[in-house]
């Protein structure tokens, strides 16, 4: 196999995991990194997933969301296109632009630069958050013909940046695709292992459940998928002729609450959990503490809600297998131990036998 494949923002938690298994799978990787110091983070992230590739397997460019500069030569050659870069912070930004331009603008740049160079097919990574927001489902669960509806109320600013981006993208394609083919990806939260400091926001949960730094337990309910699971979607999303033009939500198993994911830990991770709390919050309290804290203002809205999404999509088309809530829950946490990512505790994990 010679085919050759970008992957936007090989820096990041998927794209990294991306680039372990194209490598894997035989294809040769070019990633984008933002400034050429990163490349030393990406080696590093796929060192620890067990992968060294020369440099004849790997390559990189240089290129950012917000500029032309790069990109052609990004693209060039390639085959295939992962969009895996988009800015997700773990705090509030203080203008929503901030999220909404670079996710936006860079899915449309990434789309013509790709059209231009001859790339057969783009896989968007977009997000549940361009699903499930703003309206409300109580007889079925979520799924690939569903919309944010960004007149709800409560949208936070990366809810409003990945429907934009993924809406703006669609748009693209029916106007001036021409021949170049879009699949899109939409993950719930990302757990799974981590491969160094820079992981998901959705890492946070676990990390601050595990280091004590979270107090109690939000009445927060989410879906979660293991970002080895993720990133097999992708792959597939890329080479499947059914995938043309089609989404696919990412969502490993029924939604959990953070109480939930902490006794999942608390049951299985022995002393490395010692820390983690288990009672819940009441909501009154959460709101009162987002005026001081504003991080909090974002989950505010979603306090007491009870959602649900299928990903009978991607089985049936694809035939996507994925992990379980509890195995993603323990590769994050596990991996954080063994990285020494956590504030208070570098000891390794001991999880009970049989497990």
């Amino acid at each position: 196999m010679n085919e050759l494949v970008l992957v936007t923002g090989g820096s990041g938690f998927i794209g990294a995991h991306c680039i372990l298994q194209l490598l894997g799978a035989g294809y040769r990787v070019r990633t984008t990194v933002r400034s050429p110091q990163k490349q030393s983070d990406v080696l590093a992230m796929l060192k620890v997933g067990g992968a060294e590739p020369t440099s004849e397997m790997l390559s990189f460019a240089v290129a950012d969301l917000l500029s032309d500069a790069g990109w052609a030569d990004a693209v060039a050659g390639c085959d295939y296109v992962l969009h895996v870069a988009s800015p997700f912070p773990a705090s509030v930004p203080e203008h929503e632009d901030d999220l909404i331009r670079p996710a936006r603008e860079g899915a449309l740049r990434v789309l013509r630069f790709a059209r231009d160079a001859q790339v057969k097919r783009v896989v968007l990574t977009s997000s549940f958050a361009a699903i499930g927001y703003g309206t409300e489902l109580p007889g079925r669960p979520y799924c690939e013909v569903d919309w944010t509806d960004l007149e709800g109320q409560g949208l936070t600013a990366y809810v409003k940046s990945k429907t934009l981006a993924e809406r703006a993208a669609w748009d693209f394609m029916t106007r001036e695709g021409g021949s170049l083919e879009l699949s899109v990806v939409n993950p719930v939260a990302v757990f799974g292992p981590v491969l160094g400091p820079d992981y998901s926001t959705s890492i946070q949960i676990v990390k601050r459940l595990m280091d004590g730094s979270m107090p109690g337990c939000p009445r927060l309910s989410f879906g979660l998928v293991d970002v080895r699971d993720v990133a097999d979607l992708h792959l597939r999303a890329m080479t499947d002729p059914a995938a043309k033009g089609e989404r696919f939500l990412a969502v490993g198993g029924p939604f959990m609450t953070i109480q939930q994911v902490a006794l999942s830990l608390k049951e299985q991770m022995g002393p490395a959990a010692s820390r983690v709390p288990t009672r819940e919050l009441p909501n009154w309290l959460l709101r009162v503490m987002a005026v001081f804290i504003p991080v909090l203002r974002q989950i505010t809205p979603e306090l007491g809600k009870k959602k649900k999404a299928t990903h009978f999509k991607a089985r049936k088309v694809l035939g996507w297998p994925n992990r379980s809530n509890e195995e993603a829950i323990l590769a994050t946490a596990e991996s954080l131990v063994r990285l020494g990512l956590l504030r208070h505790s570098k000891e390794p994990s001991q999880r009970k036998p049989g497990r």
